[in-house]
Order: C-alpha cells, then sequence, then structure tokens
C-alpha cells in the first residue's frame, strides 16, 4: 500500500491510502492540531475531495472542539463523487463576471425542437420522363414510390395532371423529420397544356386555406403544417432554354411558392452546353420578371467556409442534377451513378453534376424556405383572403372560414340574423333600464308628497 505525506507546521506525516472503504482517508497527526487542521484543509482542497473533521479525546468521539493539548487528532476526509462534483457545479457562480446564463436559451431551444421534430413539405414539378421521382429518393435515400405505375401513350392523350402526396417519417441521429412530397403525374402530358397547372395552384392555395382554417379555429396547439414550402421546377435538357409552359407556369407560382429551378438528366449535357444553357434559362428568367427563390446572403460574422458555399451554391443556380439509385463499383469503391459504355457518371461527384449542391442547399436553408413561406407567401394569402372573404365576430374574432371554400350564403345570412337580434335584445335592455329609472323617480317622488 503506498503512502504519501502532508506537510504541516508541526512537521511531516504520513497520508495512507483508503483502507477499509474507498471513499474515506484518515489522517493521524499531533502536538499542533489547528495548524494540521489547515494543512489538511489545503490538501483536500488541491486533491478536489470534501474532508469533514473529527476530533477524538481519549476514544471520544463526540468531542468537537479542537485545543492545543489534543494529543491525537483524526482527520476523515470524503472523497467526492462525481454525482456530487455535477450537483455542485450546477449551482455555482461562474468565475466570469456579469454572467447571468441566458446565453444558454439556444440550447433550450434546440432540445425542444428535437423532441418536436420538424416538417417539410416539397413539391415536384414537370414532365413526366424528366427523373423527378429517381432525383427524390436520390435526395433522402428512401423509396417513395414503390408501386408506381407508369401510363402508355394513349392514356396521356386525356389525363388530367393529379396530385400525389407522399409523407414519410425520417430519422437521422435522433432529429425527426416529416416530410412530404408532392408529386404532379400528368404535368404537360396532354396535347392542350393550356389549364394544366391550375390543379396545382388550387392545391396551394388549398393548403393556405386549411393552415388559415386551422389557425383560426378554437385548437390551435396541434397545426399541421402542409403548406409547400419548397417547388423544385424540372426544366428539359433538350431545349434550348425554357418553353412557354416553363414560362406561364413559373409566373402563376412565384408568389404562391418559391421556385427552384433545375435541369433535368444533365449527363446529356457537355460542360460548354450546361453552362450555356444555365446563362439562357437565368436570361430569359430575368426577362420575363420571374421571381425564383434568392439564397440569402451569409452574414457578416459566418465563418469563411460558410461564405464560400453560399458564393458557390449562388453561381450554381439552375441546378444542373443527375438522379440514380442504383450503386456502382466504381475506381474500386461502391457509388451511386449510372453507368454508360463510355464510364461512369457519380451522382455525388460535384465535377459530373450539381446533385450534391442542390442537396446542401435544401438542407442548409430549409428553416430560411419555411420562413419565406410563413413570412411572405401565407402573410400575402392570408390578407387577400381576409380582404375578399373574411368575416369577424361581433368580439373581434376571426370567425374560421371553411378549406377550400368561401363563406357561403347562407352562412352570412345567419350571421346577418344573429347580429341584428343581439341588436335588438340590446334595444329592449336600454328600455327596460329607462322604464326602470323612471319608476324609481316617480317612486321617490310620491314618497316625498306623504311626507309632506
Amino acid at each position: 500500500m503506498g503512502r504519501s505525506s502532508l506537510r504541516t507546521d508541526s512537521g511531516d506525516f504520513p497520508v495512507p491510502s483508503p483502507v477499509v472503504h474507498p471513499h474515506w482517508v484518515t489522517w493521524h497527526c499531533y502536538h499542533n492540531a489547528q495548524n494540521n487542521a489547515r494543512a489538511v484543509r489545503r490538501h483536500a482542497g488541491i486533491c478536489g475531495i470534501r474532508a469533514s473533521i473529527i476530533v477524538s479525546r481519549d476514544n471520544l468521539p463526540h468531542t468537537r472542539t479542537i485545543s492545543r493539548d489534543l494529543q491525537s487528532v483524526r482527520f476523515s476526509v470524503v472523497k467526492m463523487s462525481q454525482a456530487d462534483k455535477l450537483k455542485q457545479g450546477q449551482f455555482t457562480n461562474p468565475e466570469t463576471p456579469g454572467y447571468v446564463g441566458f446565453a444558454n436559451l439556444p440550447n433550450q431551444v434546440h432540445r425542444k425542437s428535437v423532441k418536436k421534430g420538424f416538417e417539410f413539405t416539397l413539391m415536384v414539378v414537370g414532365e413526366s420522363g424528366l427523373g423527378k421521382s429517381t432525383l427524390i429518393n436520390s435526395l433522402f435515400l428512401t423509396d417513395l414510390y414503390p408501386e408506381r405505375v407508369i401510363p402508355g401513350a394513349a392514356e396521356k392523350i386525356e389525363r388530367t395532371v393529379q396530385i400525389e402526396a407522399s409523407t414519410v417519417e425520417i430519422e437521422e441521429r435522433g432529429v425527426k423529420l416529416r416530410l412530404t412530397v408532392v408529386d404532379t403525374p400528368g404535368y404537360g402530358d396532354a396535347i392542350n397544356s393550356q389549364d394544366c397547372f391550375s390543379t396545382i395552384i388550387a392545391y396551394i392555395d388549398d393548403q393556405f386555406e386549411r393552415y388559415l382554417h386551422d389557425e383560426s379555429g378554437l385548437n390551435r396547439r396541434h397545426i399541421v403544417d402542409n403548406r409547400v414550402h419548397c417547388c423544385f421546377y424540372f426544366i428539359s435538357p433538350l431545349g434550348h432554354g425554357l418553353k412557354p409552359l416553363d414560362v406561364q407556369f413559373m409566373k402563376a407560382i412565384h408568389n404562391k411558392v418559391n421556385v427552384v429551378p433545375v435541369i433535368a438528366k444533365a449527363d446529356t449535357l457537355t460542360l460548354r452546353e450546361r453552362e450555356r444553357l444555365k446563362r439562357r434559362i437565368l436570361d430569359e428568367i430575368d426577362e420575363h420578371g420571374i421571381k425564383i427563390y434568392h439564397l440569402p446572403d451569409a452574414e457578416s460574422d459566418e465563418d469563411e467556409d460558410f461564405k464560400e458555399q453560399t458564393r458557390i451554391l449562388k453561381a450554381s443556380i439552375p441546378f444542373a442534377v443527375v438522379g440514380s439509385n442504383q450503386q456502382i463499383e466504381a475506381k474500386g469503391k461502391k457509388v451511386r451513378g449510372r453507368l454508360y459504355p463510355w464510364g461512369v457518371v457519380e451522382v455525388e461527384n460535384p465535377e459530373h453534376n450539381d446533385f450534391l449542391k442542390l442537396r446542401t442547399m435544401l438542407i442548409t436553408h430549409m428553416q430560411d424556405l419555411q420562413e419565406v413561406t410563413q413570412d411572405l407567401h401565407y402573410e400575402n394569402f392570408r390578407s387577400e383572403r381576409l380582404k375578399r372573404g373574411g368575416r369577424l365576430s361581433s368580439h373581434g374574432y376571426i370567425l374560421p372560414l371553411s378549406p377550400a371554400k368561401g363563406p357561403e350564403p347562407e352562412e352570412m345570412d345567419k350571421d346577418m340574423i344573429l347580429q341584428e337580434k343581439e341588436a335588438e335584445l340590446r334595444r329592449m335592455q336600454e328600455m327596460i333600464a329607462k322604464m326602470q329609472a323612471q319608476m324609481q323617480k316617480q317612486g321617490d317622488g310620491d314618497g316625498d308628497s306623504q311626507q309632506m
């Protein structure tokens, strides 16, 4: 058993290792007990342990006084456990002056957000055959369309645009994401595509209407947010820019949802053709006054890597992407890509396409997409909706609106009848109050005349 010594005013005395119990250490010191007690306390503080002094004289353990004539003083030192240290650290005042503690508020928000989970709705719009479903499965490493049936050419002649919403719960490192992907099969497939996007606009407005109805209701605690936060619009790589249908659709929805243009099947283009097509699309977007989603500028206090990443993402719009769910062996490792006779196109290789940039933009700016939807698009819809058909109750509250419908004439007639009845009751109450006041005055006058 190893021993250490403790230097005091009366000399060195041994410090034995724990023998009977691992949490107790006993020192025996002689002569000047008070100085030795101070030394033991100093030693205990340096070692990070808590010292409790038990003084005994003539084997009487109940004596609690220290005097100079003590022959033996036993110091029992209790080692502080890790739990005790943690409890003590939770309530100690930090050494930093002026520190209150509200700097930990972001940690509380983070814990609540992780516990609650996140919701995000992504819409994909584009002609059939551009790889929309494949790209979505590649982005989130899931299979959202396991039983999809592709219609033939004869079925597409009179086919109308449909809305298919698929919801999947994704969990990564304890963070849960409720992802809803809204697909639009049939868009641009018909011979006459003049009104093919009216169904899509009606769906976006319907989700705004439902959210407004839930927000104006009595129970607002558990509101499910199905509003469309982002729309990936797929552009064909085979043309020389935007088609008339592309221009008309983006102009119809750019004030309702965040539009992100995506060039599909970018592996059919050379690098020079890809850059030329990107410039042409951006020029046509500016020419027609289309408002696409612009990434916010990086704050001045952000690190240089994030600023450089934001600059690269902005320069990559519109994103030219390639999607694939197949694992291919390339250069001795398994990668997701497409195998051609002349080589392999790797999906997650930034030198081959902008797939990683698109996914990085979506993940790093997901919160900003939701905030723009709430603060800009939804507020515009809400103000217009209330101007057009909103009603206030007699107490000033917004009456709930039926989802996807305006106020029906019968409901408006009922409200008018109720308001008229309330006004009539108020008039009757005022008349009764006046009659009671007159009767009281007459009673007072009769009493005065009888006394006279």
